[in-house]
């Protein structure tokens, strides 16, 4: 099968298909809350980082809330992490728990709005070419997007406690690989409302 007509096959083609999962669920202190619905360029983050995903090819996509009422979002359904307080770890594995059925799964966070659906395409790809883990890489670091297959999910699971998300297991992991995406946009992070400014144009 040639790569050109394997891109084409859509992500139900693999059983559970693609899953993208949205990590939305902290307070933002430093933001000065509400993160999650600010603006760039005129749409609110987390609808940013959900089309993100939908046009990079996830077949679904969840968006893990907690200390911030998002309202309604569209093309996404909305999981509630009640332990946000603890950490980045319970929202990554709210997020995994509601994505059993997926076959792989996509993690960005709300607060990185200039990563590009190039990256998650890129990610996908690599794991339709059998990459158990896939890595976003932007001049040589190691960022996001990240991409676990079903397997490798159920083996970080385990492993998800307080505010270190999956940084540990993917360091002990010699199966990652890692895709460079430094043309497809940055992972920059927007921790303050003036960091969100200077993103924008």
């Amino acid at each position: 099968m040639s790569g050109a007509f394997r891109r084409r096959l859509p992500g139900h083609h693999h059983r559970g298909g693609v899953t993208g999962i949205v990590l939305a669920a902290g307070a933002a202190t430093r933001f000065g809350g509400g993160k999650a619905v600010a603006r760039f360029q005129g749409e609110r983050l987390v609808d940013r980082a959900v089309a993100t995903l939908t046009v990079g090819g996830c077949d679904r996509v969840l968006v893990v809330v907690g200390a911030l009422d998002v309202g309604a979002v569209h093309h996404a359904i909305l999981v509630l992490n009640s332990d946000w307080q603890t950490g980045m770890g319970s929202s990554l594995r709210a997020g995994l728990s509601a994505a059993r059925d997926a076959e792989a799964v996509v993690v960005t966070l709300v607060d990185q709005p200039l990563i590009g659906a190039e990256a998650v395409k890129r990610l996908v790809e690599a794991w339709r070419d059998g990459a158990p883990i896939a890595v976003a890489v932007y001049e040589g670091r190691r960022a996001h997007p990240v991409l676990f297959g079903r397997e490798a999910v159920a083996d970080l699971l385990p492993t998800l406690t307080g505010d270190a998300g999956a940084r540990d297991f993917l360091a002990s992991r010699p199966d990652v690989v890692a895709v460079d995406c430094t043309d497809t946009g940055r992972p920059d992070d927007v921790d303050t409302v003036e960091a969100l400014r200077r993103l924008s144009p």
